[in-house]
């Protein structure tokens, strides 16, 4: 058998394919399978004149996602998918599939939600999965070659890490225990005995939100490493994501292609240095006349895309009467691209007026919301590296500058509008300074002793961050939702399948 992946290596050859029937037409005495298994996508080509009664027969048998296998030659073909086409000499059907629900026509995303193991095998989502598995293997690479021990973090707790009130709770026998918000806590303890580590699983909040940024069931990876401050922290979360955005661009181009994703804004990512600022200097930008002077200006400028569009609709949709089945096929992608481009040009418009309120008004002391990120992202290619945040809306772990007013916290905002991709800091490593936050915060102290045992026995600098995953993968497959970020989201009003 072999996998449609490797049809390079068997040009002019023989070859089996087994996989699934991802579209199907019929033409006189030709019958053309696009065929999946997994790896990829090819054409198959089956001439009535070149295959057994039965085989025909099988041949126009077959509906959307009918198991099959397949025996042919491959050609070179650069206009087919994939570059290679299948000219068949044998056609096996393993299973003739029912009506399949999913098909080309528009479908609404509650409908696909329901059947999201179904909709994991279109196109653009296997697409998706296949840049997140990437983007996971990049992540381990980036580690390990650096010396990492990859260590795990226990799922239930007994303590909240960042406030009890984004909790799952549940019963842990005779106990009251917690699904993990972070593994960080405990990431600090392991990096006492190793110095670097990382940890990389689920993690869990009961946020009542349903933006496109949020699930309540979601990856962290948390670096955390001893002897390490802020500015070291800072440099490593870099490095991490260059080397992430590197190697899917070399390794994933044909997903990128199938995603529609700018990959020049990806290449600046790799190349470019981030930029940097503290909380401060992000405020003044974020209040500026220059904000709300882009803001206006993005607002007329999207104004006349919407009746340019709307105008070359009417212009392709007059053509499309006369046009020849091949035209017809172009002009139905256009009128498809042209549709989501004006929705998005839409919600863009409505947004706006308050995007520029929000920003207007923002006072010094607040947490950026996903508004906020919004704008301020608009006004760089790539990530933002914010430092230094009011004490007040960050963590107790996190230490504090000379004037103890601010935390030396670092936020990552991912352009495109993306948001925060990262969130990290360097820990408080002072026992004494520690019971007083704990005591400040009105946490129990007993359920933190273990905790505070790490100041008590060797304390030392360090430091550390997390990356969440789904919104990684959101940004670099340029997603409008996290919903398509994870195999099966969980999210609010989202339990299954």
């Amino acid at each position: 058998m072999t996998y449609i992946k490797d049809l390079a290596d068997h040009v002019n050859n023989q070859v089996t394919l087994k996989g699934w029937v991802y579209n199907f037409r019929s033409s006189g005495s030709l019958v053309f399978i696009e065929m999946r298994d997994g790896t990829g996508l090819t054409q198959c080509v089956v001439a009535k004149d070149d295959v057994s009664g039965d085989a025909w027969e099988a041949a126009n048998s077959l509906r959307q996602e009918s198991s099959l296998e397949i025996t042919g030659n491959v050609k070179a073909d650069e206009r087919s998918v994939g570059g290679h086409e299948i000219h068949v000499s044998d056609v096996k059907v393993i299973q003739i599939a029912e009506n399949y629900p999913i098909t080309p026509k528009e479908h609404g995303v509650e409908f696909l939600m329901n059947n999201r193991h179904l909709w994991l095998r279109s196109q653009r989502q296997w697409a998706a999965m296949r840049v997140r598995n990437e983007i996971i293997f990049a992540i381990h690479t980036f580690f390990q070659g650096r010396g990492f021990v990859q260590m795990d973090s226990p799922i239930f707790t007994g303590n909240a890490a960042e406030g009890s009130t984004t909790l799952f709770e549940t019963d842990y026998f005779e106990d009251k225990a917690y699904l993990a918000q972070t593994g960080q806590l405990y990431g600090e303890a392991m990096a006492m005995a190793h110095g670097q580590i990382y940890t990389f699983g689920p993690t869990f909040r009961a946020e009542k939100s349903k933006t496109r940024r949020h699930l309540t069931e979601f990856w962290m990876i948390e670096p955390e490493m001893a002897f390490y401050d802020l500015d070291m922290n800072m440099d490593l979360a870099e490095d991490m994501i260059k080397a992430i955005v590197s190697q899917v661009l070399e390794k994933c181009p044909n997903e990128l292609e199938i995603l529609e994703r700018d990959i020049e804004a990806l290449k600046k990512v790799a190349e470019k240095p981030f930029e940097r600022m503290t909380y401060t200097e992000a405020v003044d930008i974020l209040t500026s006349d220059d904000t709300a002077d882009m803001l206006d200006e993005m607002a007329e400028s999207r104004r006349q895309e919407q009746v340019d569009l709307e105008n070359e609709w009417e212009e392709i949709k007059k053509e499309r009467g006369q046009a020849k089945k091949w035209r017809k096929a172009q002009i139905d992608q256009r009128i498809k691209e042209i549709s989501a481009r004006i929705d998005q040009i839409e919600e863009d418009l409505r947004n706006i007026p308050s995007w520029k309120e929000s920003a207007r008004d923002f006072e010094w002391g607040n947490d950026f919301g996903g508004s906020d990120e919004t704008v301020l992202m608009m006004q760089f290619d790539v990530p933002l590296i914010v430092t230094h945040w009011p004490a007040e809306i960050k963590a107790f772990y996190m230490k504090r500058d000379e004037t103890d007013k601010l935390a030396l916290g670092m936020d990552i905002l991912a352009p495109e509008g993306y948001g925060e991709i990262v969130g990290g800091s360097q820990r408080e490593d002072s026992l004494e300074v520690l019971e007083e936050r704990i005591a400040e915060e009105g946490l129990d102290k007993e359920v933190f002793e273990w905790y505070l045992d790490l100041r008590r026995f060797g304390t030392v600098p360090h430091s550390g961050y997390g990356l969440g995953l789904e919104r990684t993968v959101a940004w670099i497959c340029g997603l409008s939702h996290v919903r398509e970020t994870i195999p099966f989201p969980r999210m609010m009003g989202r339990l299954t399948p």
